[in-house]
C-alpha cells in the first residue's frame, strides 16, 4: 500500500504565495516521477509540474516562472512553491507519484481570492 499525503493548501490573496507538500509512505522501493496536477471547477484535471527522480522538471506554460517543483528522494517528498498566485490558479491540487503504477493524493484546495 502506498499513501500520498498532501498539505499546504488554503486561501490566499492574489499575488500571494503558498507551498504545497506531499509525502509518500508505505511499500516504496523507488519513486520515479513525482508531480502536481490541478482541477478547477468545471474543468478537466491538468498537469501543473512534474519532476523526475533525476530532477528534470516540466511545467505547464501557465505556471512557468511562478511555480517551482522540488523533491527530496531521501524522504519521498515533493513540494510545489507557488508565487504570484492569481484567481486562475484556484483549484484542487493533486499530488502524483509513479511508484510502479500511478498513485494520487486526496487533493488539497487552493483558493486565490481577495
Amino acid at each position: 500500500q502506498v499513501q500520498l499525503v498532501e498539505s499546504g493548501g488554503g486561501l490566499v490573496q492574489p499575488g500571494g504565495s503558498l507551498i504545497l507538500s506531499c509525502a509518500a509512505s508505505g511499500n516504496i522501493f523507488e519513486i520515479n516521477d513525482m508531480g502536481w496536477f490541478r482541477q478547477a471547477p468545471g474543468k478537466e484535471r491538468e498537469l501543473v509540474a512534474i519532476i523526475s527522480r533525476g530532477d528534470n522538471r516540466n511545467y505547464a506554460d501557465s505556471v512557468k516562472g511562478r511555480f517551482t517543483i522540488t523533491r527530496d528522494n531521501a524522504v519521498n517528498t515533493v513540494w510545489l512553491q507557488m508565487n504570484s498566485l492569481s484567481p486562475e490558479d484556484t483549484a484542487v491540487y493533486y499530488c502524483y507519484a509513479d511508484i510502479k503504477s500511478k498513485h494520487w493524493g486526496q487533493g488539497t484546495r487552493v483558493t486565490v481570492s481577495s
